[in-house]
């Protein structure tokens, strides 16, 4: 490397990642340019190619998505074949469609590109040189090369993962697509098509991971996900907005991103459940206590009621009730869907009484044709009769989710009922005087009942053939006019009846469904998924990933998670407990435990608490350290919100981000962001000020959970203000002032 002139092949990179955005831009200008002509003419005919059409629309759509999305560092590295050539590696790949599809850029998760991230100097894989390029913009602005050669001059093989870690932090997670390591790399590429569970400290990048690893099936599987998309859990809604740009970056837009509190079509909450409530909600016992509580509203009148028709009374009473319940609960069918079951089998069984009753002293049995007609007369008047109407509505009420809910939540006498199984004091933590005041807890609550109620598509789907059929009928018509014989035409000559007939010129003619992909998932709560990744998965409790199973029935998941972290008393104490019953022996497990957001002198500290939470639970190792010890200052209790201030405005960064993490109760009014520890889960910052630590930790349960989150969200420093004295985790590692 004695003649290496550094200037020189920094001009080449230069030139050839400027020639790559011109195909980048030529692709796109191309794309923009067809979608441009798709949008002006797909409704300007109604010929058997519309629907090619607009599915072209769907289809140029998420390409000048994904050219957009890679411009936010198209190249990133390129490897040099000990064989001779060089492959340049970047976030979606180029070709050349004129000239036999040669590759100008190979997509990051080719085959071909995992080189970059797994080769050795022990096993190079048949790699001379690896270089990471720097840039800014469309800009090449350095690079660093791994040398694999046999007696080269190699540089450092961390400094391209050391130089991104010590980058400030921005608003939202940056994608780690250049900087894979290869124990990351090989979660990514996992081939197994099942559940994955991937579990590690803070800072082992398991989020970055699980993403990454979502951007590559989405390359490998793309046929299968392309049409049912993949759904993506968080714990709260800034968690969602910090990592929302890392696919988006990927290419990737057949997303829909979520919140528990949000996996119910048409219901956003994030109001949180007492521990012991969420507790009690979470567990599975509740699908029983659901079950049950529908029953419930399948009721006996308890007394005649009268029914009058025009020529006799009949009785509406237990009897006949009872045996139209029997018959609908016989069927099988979800509770909205048996209710047209339990009226006709109740008409049936009314019917019967009015004939009787009319008949009585003078109507044989062998007269049958009376009979019929008889039965005929009094089932259209049952049919219509207000008070029938009444007691079906009462007795075997159509049912939304919410107010099966809410009327069971709000009343004492309905609970005893239906959750007589659960003990007395789990009875009363389920009741509240505003059934209808929906917390996260409740959301999958309100699943379960969609699933147990249904919905009674019948008259919609009547509608629909109608609609259908008229449909067919004006387009045979159209086809009738169009292929008048004329006497200009010969007797063989085609016809268009030859080419297409009324049912599919009708079908041409619905109104296409022009949302995309991922509104049309997250709006449809029957959507299922072909992949879905979970974050902070070990808080979820068993009613909720009931809800996950069933929004993705080939159990095709990413599963990320930290034990250590988990503080919701529903939430899973092994991965067993909450996988086994849905995918049993299907899913695999694999561990992070290499740090690379917390340096190791806050990790220390940090690891001090773990102990609080588990005693033989290990902390990740930190990859780097920065020379900068945590910082701890004690002000009186009058001082501290004045102190917090200040402080924080000392240790602002002037690049970069900082947050406050300070216990749920403490009220601070600063300029700066203000943080719960539940609310820092999955974030990050260069600078974090903690507040009050050993208030965190008697909060709850859970607090030295809470504690050990706070205590990593940093990256470069961290300073702990106090009044009350440290927790005793904390107390060795940290210097005062």
């Amino acid at each position: 490397m004695s003649n290496f002139d550094y200037e020189t092949e920094l001009s080449a990179e230069r030139d050839y990642v400027a020639f790559l955005y011109r195909q980048l831009n030529a692709e796109e200008t191309a794309a923009a340019n067809a979608l441009g002509v798709s949008l002006r003419d797909k409704d300007a005919t109604t010929s058997a190619d519309r629907w090619q059409r607009e599915v072209s629309v769907g289809t140029l759509q998420q390409r000048v998505g994904r050219y957009r999305a890679a411009e936010n560092g198209l190249c990133f590295g390129k490897i040099d074949h000990e064989t001779g050539g060089s492959t340049y590696i970047g976030r979606i790949g180029l070709f050349d469609a004129t000239r036999d599809f040669e590759s100008y850029l190979m997509d990051w998760r080719a085959p071909q590109a995992q080189p970059f991230y797994t080769a050795t100097l022990a096993s190079n894989e048949g790699i001379a040189r690896r270089r990471h390029l720097r840039t800014h913009g469309k800009e090449v602005t350095g690079f660093h090369d791994d040398v694999f050669a046999r007696g080269a001059e190699g540089a450092d093989a961390d400094a391209a993962l050391l130089a991104a870690l010590d980058a400030p932090r921005e608003q939202t997670m940056r994608d780690i697509v250049a900087t894979i390591q290869a124990e990351q790399d090989e979660i990514i590429r996992l081939p197994h098509a099942g559940i994955v569970v991937i579990e590690g400290g803070p800072g082992t990048g398991k989020t970055a991971v699980a993403l990454h690893r979502v951007a590559y099936l989405l390359y490998s599987r793309r046929d299968q996900l392309s049409r049912q998309g993949v759904l993506v859990v968080g714990p709260n809604p800034g968690f969602l907005t910090f990592i929302g740009s890392v696919l988006p970056s990927l290419g990737e837009t057949d997303v829909v991103f979520a919140t528990p509190g949000e996996l119910l079509p048409g219901l956003d909450t994030q109001v949180v459940e007492t521990p012991e409530a969420e507790r009690v909600k979470g567990s599975h016992a509740m699908v029983a206590v659901l079950a049950a509580a529908i029953s419930d509203r399948q009721e006996l009148p308890g007394y005649e009621i009268p029914i009058e028709l025009s020529d006799v009374t009949i009785d509406l009473d237990d009897e006949v009730v009872s045996v139209a319940r029997e018959h609908a609960r016989g069927s099988g069918l979800p509770h909205n869907q048996a209710r047209r079951y339990f009226r006709e089998r109740l008409l049936d069984g009314l019917t019967e009484r009015a004939v009787r009753r009319i008949g009585e002293g003078w109507l044989s049995r062998s007269d049958t044709a009376l009979r019929r007609e008889l039965a005929v007369q009094a089932r259209d008047e049952l049919e219509v009769h207000s008070e029938v109407r009444f007691e079906v509505d009462r007795l075997w009420p159509e049912l939304t989710p919410q107010d099966l809910l809410a009327e069971l939540f709000g009343s004492e006498d309905r609970l005893e009922t239906a959750a007589a199984g659960l003990p007395e004091a789990d009875r009363a933590l389920l009741h509240r005087e505003d059934g209808a005041a929906w917390t996260i807890s409740d959301v999958p609550l309100l699943d379960e009942a969609a699933e147990l109620l249904g919905v009674d598509r019948y008259e919609e789907e009547m509608a629909a053939e109608r609609a259908r059929q008229l449909r067919i009928r004006y387009a045979r018509d159209v086809l009738a006019v169009i292929d008048t014989p004329d006497e200009e035409y010969e007797d063989d000559a085609m016809r268009v009846t030859d080419a297409i007939d009324a049912e599919t010129l009708a079908e041409r003619q619905v109104e296409r469904d022009h949302r995309t992909l991922a509104e049309r998932a997250a709006a449809d709560r029957e959507w299922t998924y072909g992949h879905i990744v979970v974050d902070e998965a070990q808080e979820l409790s068993e009613m909720q990933w009931r809800v996950l199973m069933r929004r993705c029935p080939g159990k095709s998941m990413t599963i990320v998670g930290d034990r250590a972290q988990r503080r919701s008393p529903a939430g899973a104490h092994t991965w067993a407990q909450m996988l086994d019953r849905y995918a049993p022996g299907r899913w695999n497990y694999r561990t992070l435990t290499i740090n690379y957001r917390t340096p190791g002198e806050i990790m220390e500290v940090a690891g001090g608490v773990l102990a609080l939470v588990d005693p033989a639970a290990v902390p990740p190792k930190s990859v780097r350290h920065t020379g900068v010890r945590p910082t701890t200052t004690q002000v009186p209790d009058d001082d501290l919100a004045a102190a917090v201030a200040e402080l924080a405005q000392e240790a602002n960064p002037e690049t970069g981000s900082l947050a406050v993490i300070a216990p749920e109760g403490l009220a601070l009014d600063l300029p700066v962001q203000v943080l719960t520890p539940a609310a820092a889960k999955g974030l990050e910052f260069d600078v974090v000020v903690l507040v009050e630590p050993a208030t965190i930790l008697e909060e709850s349960t859970y607090g030295a959970a809470d504690l050990y989150v706070a205590l990593t969200r940093a990256t470069q420093r961290l300073h702990v203000i106090h009044t009350r004295p440290l927790p005793a985790g904390m107390r060795e590692p940290v210097g005062s002032h």
